[in-house]
């Protein structure tokens, strides 16, 4: 404290309580953003704390996106792709480290009264979920992770349970128990409906222009959707056993390349498989591991693995596209979080007490986790632990 009546310290510009951080602002601004891109998100923290302009030029996107880059589902990918850019990045750092320390609130959205097998897709304000022989549109309801009671729109043409589906631009391509595929418009009643396979319909895909399905009846097909030939094989792929579950490349290549792996023991079926990028993928089924795959380096061997430490089967698998991956298992509706720069699981979430239940479909953004078990819908909200 100086003596009564000493002149105060000048006020620096834009409201810092000392002449030093006013020095700062003397420098070019592509040499403090140079500067600051060595802190890292303590640091650059604590910089914000100094005064209201430096709060506000810490808090930029350019200097949290290498930090954000490093953490877990901050929403960039392997390739740096931004999948939530409505969403501050440091904001985004904020609640990855809530997914890294499982910090969440858990909700039951949904609740039915018959056990299903249901699967679901996000996009955007909605949430599909397959119920029975419907798939049904849920809106979220404002400012929260849940949803609106009653649906949107329900999408009808099974005669049996719908076993998977996909979104696929403006239609939603679906599977059921009874063999036939149904493309539907997703704002509109128009519907087509054709008989794909012999036995239920256990998976599908979509893109530019084709559907892959497969099925119990041991068969993949490839089937058009050019205008006039929609319904029509293309090809036939004759399996060894059921087809659970079945991707198209990003690259959409039209060629079967190869079969993944060798020396699975029988019954080491793969139940969901998603493409990262053009050349990764993840796969996990009934023997317990989750494998990441890379194309350009072998399709006989998989890069990494990861064991189910219950030794039960995982029904489905997810990645933010960079280094995590959520995992749903088979009994008492377990979620597992895994960091792929880790070998054993990171976080896990049981939805299913006291009954057991599998995670038939879980899908997750930035902010929140949803998993679809026999007769709940579950979210797990990672803003407010």
């Amino acid at each position: 404290m100086g003596r009564k009546g000493s002149p105060r310290p000048p006020q620096a510009e834009g409201g810092c309580g000392a002449a030093r951080p006013s020095l700062l602002w003397a420098l070019p601004e592509e040499l403090l953003l140079l500067i600051c891109s060595y802190l890292d998100a303590q640091a650059l923290g604590r910089l914000g704390q100094v005064c209201r302009r430096l709060r506000a030029f810490s808090g930029r996107d350019l200097l949290w996106r290498r930090i954000a880059r490093g953490c877990l589902n901050s929403g960039f990918t392997q390739l740096g792709a931004d999948l939530a850019a409505g969403i501050p990045v440091k904001e985004r750092v904020k609640v990855s480290q809530n997914w890294r320390h499982g910090r969440c609130r858990r909700e039951t959205l949904l609740k039915w009264k018959r056990n299903l097998m249901p699967w679901m897709h996000l996009d955007g304000e909605y949430l599909y979920l397959s119920q029975a022989e419907d798939i049904r549109a849920y809106r979220f309801r404002p400012d929260s992770a849940g949803l609106q009671r009653r649906p949107q729109a329900i999408f009808s043409g099974h005669q049996e349970d719908v076993c998977r589906f996909v979104l696929a631009s403006s239609h939603i391509v679906s599977g059921g128990g009874d063999g036939n595929i149904v493309l539907s418009k997703v704002h509109g009643s128009f519907s087509i409906k054709f008989s794909a396979h012999q036995q239920e319909v256990n998976c599908v895909d979509c893109q530019g222009g084709i559907i892959v399905s497969g099925s119990r009846d041991r068969t993949a097909k490839v089937w058009s959707l050019s205008s006039g030939r929609v319904g029509h094989c293309l090809h036939t792929v004759q399996t060894e056993d059921r087809v659970w579950s079945i991707a198209i490349s990003p690259l959409l290549s039209g060629q079967l390349a190869t079969c993944l792996g060798t020396d699975f023991h029988r019954g080491a079926g793969v139940l969901d498989i998603v493409y990262e990028t053009p050349f990764t993928l993840l796969s996990c089924g009934y023997d317990t591991y989750i494998r990441s795959w890379d194309l350009r380096v072998s399709t006989r061997k998989c890069v990494m693995e990861w064991e189910e430490p219950h030794d039960s089967a995982l029904y489905c698998v997810r990645s933010d596209g960079n280094h995590m991956i959520a995992s749903g298992s088979a009994y008492y509706g377990v979620v597992r979080l895994w960091d792929k720069r880790q070998s054993r699981c990171l976080q896990s979430f049981s939805l299913s007490s006291p009954t057991s239940s599998p995670v038939y479909c879980l899908r997750f953004n930035t902010t929140h986790l949803y998993a679809a078990l026999a007769s709940a819908l579950h979210a797990l909200d990672f803003t407010a632990p």
